[in-house]
């Protein structure tokens, strides 16, 4: 799987931070938690089928 776009991170990390309410300051702390958290799904949305199980 490719690595996610950063745009796809850059789209993550505003909505952590609008659920976090917006806090100043903590730019850096949503943007290395959307990357994560992108990462993490790219290697649990893998097709699983029996042969690679």
């Amino acid at each position: 799987m490719p690595d996610p776009t950063e745009q796809e991170i850059r789209e993550r990390a505003h909505r952590l931070w609008e659920q976090a309410g917006k806090p100043e300051g903590r730019e850096e702390e949503f943007w290395n938690a959307a990357e994560q958290e992108l990462r993490n799904e790219d290697k649990s949305n893998t097709l699983r089928t029996p042969d690679t199980l």
